[in-house]
């Protein structure tokens, strides 16, 4: 690589330095050497430090241009949703249930597992509009009714991928293909973080494990330092996070300490970045002793704040806790929080299971956004709810099932900058296809980049020869949906 040509992002410069820092620089000013780890540790103000070094790789970075959005709750429905008996009204299917849909419509389609010449299934609730923005959903979501205008609802993105795996890692970071960073790492890696004691992107998962697995929230070829980190459900959030028996503070302190010694060591021998990581890591651990118990403490909050929530108990797993939390999280200043619940996939029981879970996620998803325009912080913190594709219109598994479908599917926003109270978009009169205003999972990812602050085709790292970003080389703002 021309070490000389011009780099597309601040933080590459930053990070390219890093093969020619010497040990005493490194003692004297990095902000995670030990200097500066006692100095941030004095400075720290709930949250960041008030004077991060610049060198700190997780310091906070001002964007391309100004924001409108700040921070990000992604709140990812795996398995995929059904768009027809949620978010997309078609009482054309409903006259043709039990028909074969036209040949013409099903030239070139490529489905998951059934024979696209199937039978048409109509929806199987009833849909009303809402709000002053007349809104219509379905009777499943009584709550999100209540929140519809302040979201964005898009009914007519397009994914290639036809199965999860491909599809999750595709909606989440550009590609089907393992290995590359996610939506959070792109959006750490150019943010920073305003947290010193909590990670800055935070995962939370309910229900069972995503289909794509860690590529999800993965770092890719990033510095593992912009990885997704999981919080468990129950006990420590993080495994190994209390001492053993026997070890205390100071000692685990000096131990760490002498472990830093080494790690300094080894980076000014082989100047590599993923020691630096490393170090982030373990002084972030030690950090999370003390500002993890308090997060998760939410017998702080009132009892109006739980009910409001849907939360029996402050310590039942949920979906409706993992809301909660990521409230908690960015107001102690996590960049980016993502909430994986897999349990959308109705191949069949389509009736029961797309009930059981608007029951599930419908209160806490629709709360979470009341509670953060409550509390301010709505206008600034980017909310998204979806899966990674939508359900077919014609039936799977008997009569009570949908396939795999992705050529038009919906999920919404809110917060952020993005246009309340709005419906993007139209599909064809059985939301089989798109009929106007697509929205390809390319332009979704340059839009939220947008938001952010980010120009998509600036926010770069160069790897391998070439300079990669979230959106490869396609993706254009979606400027219908911007406030």
């Amino acid at each position: 690589m021309n070490m000389t040509r011009k780099l597309q992002t601040d933080r590459q410069l930053q990070l390219d330095r890093a093969q020619f820092l010497t040990r005493r620089w490194f003692l004297r000013d990095c902000g995670i050497g030990l200097a500066g780890i006692a100095a941030g540790s004095l400075l720290a103000d709930e949250g960041r430090a008030k004077a991060p070094s610049p060198d700190d790789p997780l310091a906070p970075r001002p964007p391309h241009y100004a924001a409108k959005a700040k921070r990000v709750i992604y709140i990812f429905q795996a398995g995929a949703p059904s768009h027809l008996e949620l978010f997309d009204n078609k009482p054309e299917l409903t006259r043709h249930d039990g028909q074969f849909p036209p040949a013409e419509l099903l030239k070139g389609y490529r489905a998951a597992f059934i024979n696209p010449n199937s039978a048409l299934l109509g929806p199987k609730f009833k849909f009303a509009r809402h709000g002053e923005c007349g809104m219509e959903l379905s009777e499943v979501l009584p709550h999100t009714a209540k929140i519809v205008d302040d979201l964005c609802l898009i009914r007519t993105m397009q994914t290639e991928a036809v199965n999860h795996a491909p599809a999750q890692i595709m909606m989440n970071s550009g590609s089907q293909q393992f290995g590359r960073p996610s939506f959070g790492s792109w959006t750490l890696y150019g943010l920073g973080s305003e947290s010193a004691d909590l990670p800055g992107f935070v995962v939370l998962t309910s229900a069972k494990g995503t289909s794509g697995g860690a590529s999800n929230y993965g770092c890719g070829f990033l510095p593992t330092m912009y990885g997704g980190t999981p919080f468990r459900g129950a006990g420590d959030p993080v495994l190994y996070l209390s001492n053993p028996a026997g070890i205390d503070q100071e000692t685990q302190r000096a131990s760490l300490d002498a472990l830093n010694r080494l790690n300094e060591q080894a980076l000014h021998t082989g100047s590599d970045p993923e020691i630096t990581a490393r170090i982030q890591s373990y002084e972030m651990a030690y950090r999370l002793q003390t500002s993890a118990p308090e997060l998760m403490d939410l017998g702080q909050e009132t009892k109006a704040t739980l009910d409001g929530y849907g939360l029996k108990s402050p310590t039942d797993a949920s979906f409706a806790r993992n809301c909660l939390l990521a409230r908690r999280l960015i107001e102690r200043g996590v960049r980016f929080v993502q909430l994986f619940h897999e349990a959308w996939d109705q191949h069949g029981n389509l009736t029961a299971g797309v009930k059981q879970n608007a029951l599930d996620t419908d209160q806490a998803s629709a709360t979470l956004v009341s509670d953060l325009k409550q509390r301010g912080l709505l206008e600034d913190t980017l909310v998204i709810w979806g899966g990674e594709f939508g359900r077919t219109p014609m039936v799977q598994g008997g009569n009570d099932g949908r396939d795999h479908h992705n050529r038009c599917f919906s999920l919404w926003l809110a917060g952020g900058g993005v246009k309340s109270g709005h419906v993007h978009g139209q599909t064809d009169e059985l939301g089989f296809n798109v009929a106007a205003e697509p929205v390809h999972v390319h332009d979704l990812h340059a839009t939220l980049q947008h938001l952010l602050g980010f120009d998509h085709t600036r926010l770069t790292y160069r790897f391998q020869g070439r300079d990669y970003r979230l959106t490869d080389v396609h993706g254009r703002i979606v400027n219908e949906i911007l406030a």
